[in-house]
């Protein structure tokens, strides 16, 4: 059973003992949404309200993944917030820009493991569709082989002097401080994927045994914390480069550690990895408990780097729907609003993941 985007949130509180409460369905019926079933699964960390309305985000935002999908007009959703802010799909790898990582960078040749790692970490480190078209067309696909750092960033120079961005609001990329050598970001980076490539990393990551010494590898270059890290690394396993198992590695970012703040009033010694491999562990139990059936990614469940993306996502959501916990760090508002994206996507998905895209008639 799907829970309606109508259907009003849960109660708001910060007390962490929760009990049973009732939602309407579709049918206006009411379901039982068992609180203490959702505290009963995340023991012996103790969830808030926020943590019951990270699982009906979830549902409400995949749903309008699929009425999008299914070429349904607007208005996707009656949930205000949804309808006025800019969120994520519950799957990262079903946002716009990481599809155009897989279509157009990724999967769109047949690239040996240089150009693999190449062409993918170019892409991530500026994380924006524009600028990568601005490479291609200024220097053709790009290639190690006939990668040069001053043309690169030269091209770059000259769409800033246009006022054109060329990095992605996305992420904060660091500038390597006020003691960096360089002038603009862009060349840091340019001469880091540089070294990168002169060191080998390219054959080091197709040769590491599992997603956690990949995310190590990457995480001793300069500038590369442990978020963007894992960023990373997810990005090069969408590729044919690696194969590393997904569910054995995660690492929460700013905007996550966020999300889990408003989930939990006490995580009862564990810490934030814990909490998200344990909800995606526990997923389809938490689904039942606040009566909703979630609409899967063709099969494929919520993987870890999803998860991690979702509590990012519902600290965001929280901000509105759950205003009391705010002063938790004093942000108040969403940023970016929600302007629709007429370009409709043809969905590439990484060959490993044997999806089987069609068109859902339940949408």
């Amino acid at each position: 059973m799907i829970i309606n985007e109508i259907q009003r949130d849960l109660p708001l509180t910060k007390d962490s003992t929760l009990s049973k409460e009732l939602l309407k369905d579709g049918t206006g019926k009411t379901v039982g949404v068992d609180l203490p079933k959702l505290k009963k699964l995340l023991r012996p960390a103790s969830p808030t309200t926020v943590f019951a309305t990270y699982w009906t985000f979830a549902v409400k935002r995949q749903q309008i993944f699929f009425r999008r999908f299914n070429g349904a007009p607007p208005p996707w959703t009656d949930d205000s917030i949804l309808a006025s802010h800019r969120f994520t799909n519950a799957y990262r790898a079903a946002d716009r820009v990481s599809q155009y990582l897989i279509k157009k960078v990724q999967y769109n040749n047949k690239w040996n493991v240089d150009d693999l790692f190449f062409r993918t970490i170019l892409f991530k480190f500026f994380n924006r569709i524009e600028t990568w078209e601005r490479l291609v067309q200024e220097c053709g696909e790009p290639q190690w082989c006939n990668f040069s750092r001053d043309r690169y960033a030269k091209v770059l120079d000259a769409a800033m002097a246009e006022g054109r961005r060329v990095y992605s609001a996305a992420y904060i990329m660091p500038s390597g401080g006020p003691r960096s050598r360089f002038a603009r970001k862009h060349c840091m980076h340019l001469e880091l994927i540089e070294k990168m490539m002169r060191d080998g990393l390219p054959v080091k990551i197709a040769s590491a045994k599992s997603m956690s010494d990949g995310f190590n590898l990457l995480r001793a270059y300069p500038t590369l914390g442990d978020f963007l890290a894992y960023q990373y690394v997810t990005d090069l396993n969408y590729s044919e480069l690696s194969e590393f198992q997904e569910s054995e590695f995660t690492i929460a970012g700013p905007g996550a550690h966020e999300g889990i703040r408003k989930c939990f009033s006490d995580l009862g010694g564990k810490d934030s990895g814990w909490i998200i491999r344990r909800v995606a562990e526990v997923q389809e139990d938490a689904f039942a408990a606040v009566g909703a059936s979630f609409p899967k990614l063709w099969g494929r469940p919520l993987q870890l780097i999803d998860c991690q993306n979702l509590f990012c996502e519902v600290g965001k959501y929280a901000r509105i729907r759950h205003p009391e916990f705010n002063e938790l760090n004093g942000r108040v508002r969403i940023k970016q609003k929600f302007v629709a994206n007429s370009k409709r996507i043809e969905f590439t998905f990484p060959r490993k993941w044997n999806l089987i895209i069609s068109r859902p008639n339940h949408f």
